[in-house]
């Protein structure tokens, strides 16, 4: 990431953050604006302006990436509020993998403790419901929580999916790397598709307007989840095969059907699924986005970061080894997880300013930044 001369990365976050709304725009070098009054990196008035007034959506986006209790059952710091209100995001999909024997009472707690932590921190988050919802929050200038999970372990029978939604679920990725009773995962040697149970749970979450999500799993579940489903479906995080051989991300012919359908893919900047090669920057990011633009087209495509605010890098250093040691050797983590430039609680302004570099229109970013999966949200759960 590029800051001021002799400004670390975490001098710039922590004095990036300290203002609640985008206004004002001190300008700090010719054509060049703070996007707030404390910012200490400048950008172009024109993505501050973006960032402003679009509904920004991250597709894929946990609150937090902390796996102890003490984060959610403690009020929100002060920075931590400030870097929310400050990284032009209204829309986080907040979704983790809940699976094993215990999916279900794990998943129970799960909505539990992070619902009870934006209604205890309601001067931040306000809960999402229906698309609406995202609207009234930008308008409020507050952070509005999408509820999901990234498996669908949990569905222990057909009727769990509306006992599901009726606590809060919009989401739900069928499976997360393996293989479950709905269909396979990325990493499983042999994929045999959507099962008779998948098939029913499809059916079970298009009834009651549950997005269904198949970020992680195999190919053929994949296209098998696309065609079985009558609403459009999501690829909420997950990059571009014709660019990284890696199997969590998606083929041309999985994308292309996606994009027939009417769905919406969110790019995602963990740092192997970006590039397979070093430096890893933004600017490989949208290349996966310029892919599918090229594919389907720009109605299409989103932004999923998979990532908190500041990313996965920043982790206490014994949950950051714990994390990895989690995943089958074909994940080929490398020393850093996340991408270049796209680490930090204002990423939202270099991806646009990326955007802009790339002569995308003001109409296209602000799509790519949460249009898009804004109509998605509209049409799958109404």
């Amino acid at each position: 990431m590029a800051t001021l001369p002799g400004v670390s990365r975490r001098q710039l976050i922590g004095g990036a953050v300290a203002a609640a709304t985008v206004t004002g725009f001190p300008m700090i070098n010719t054509g060049m604006f703070r996007a707030h009054a404390a910012a200490t990196k400048a950008y172009s008035k024109r993505a501050v302006d973006l960032v402003k007034q679009s509904l920004v959506i991250d597709m894929l986006a946990p609150l937090k990436i902390d796996f102890r209790s003490e984060y959610y059952a403690n009020p929100l710091s002060e920075k931590d509020a400030a870097d929310f209100r400050a990284s032009g995001i209204t829309g986080f999909h907040n979704a983790v993998g809940v699976g094993g024997p215990d999916a279900y009472a794990e998943t129970l707690g799960w909505f539990a403790a992070w619902q009870g932590f934006a209604g205890r921190n309601a001067h931040v988050f306000s809960l999402v419901g229906k698309a609406e919802d995202l609207d009234r929050a930008k308008r409020e200038g507050k952070c509005a929580v999408i509820m999901g999970v990234q498996n669908s372990e949990h569905f222990r029978k057909v009727e769990d999916v509306k006992a599901f939604y009726e606590i809060g679920q919009r989401c739900s990725q069928l499976t997360y790397n393996s293989q479950n009773l709905l269909g396979s995962g990325s990493t499983e040697r042999v994929d045999g598709g959507v099962t008779d149970f998948g098939a029913a749970i499809i059916e079970a979450m298009n009834k009651v307007g549950m997005l269904v999500d198949v970020s992680h799993c195999g190919d053929r579940t994949t296209l098998d989840a696309i065609a079985i489903s009558p609403k459009p479906i999501a690829i909420t995080h997950s990059n571009c095969r014709a660019l990284v051989n890696h199997p969590r991300v998606k083929t041309d012919e999985a994308i292309k059907a996606l994009g027939a359908k009417g769905g919406v893919m969110g790019i995602t900047g963990v740092r192997m699924f970006v590039s397979e090669k070093e430096p890893t920057t933004i600017a490989n990011v949208v290349d996966h986005i310029d892919h599918v633009v090229k594919l389907i087209g720009v109605d299409h495509v989103g932004i999923g970061s998979d990532a908190d605010l500041n990313g996965y890098d920043d982790m206490p250093a014994d949950q950051y080894k714990m994390l990895k040691a989690g995943y089958k050797s074909s994940y080929a983590f490398r020393d850093k997880i996340d991408t270049d430039g796209f680490d930090h609680p204002m990423k939202t302004y270099d991806l646009v300013e990326e955007l802009i570099r790339r002569k995308y229109s003001n109409e296209n970013i602000t799509a790519i930044l949460g249009g898009n999966f804004r109509r998605l949200l509209g049409a799958t759960w109404a």
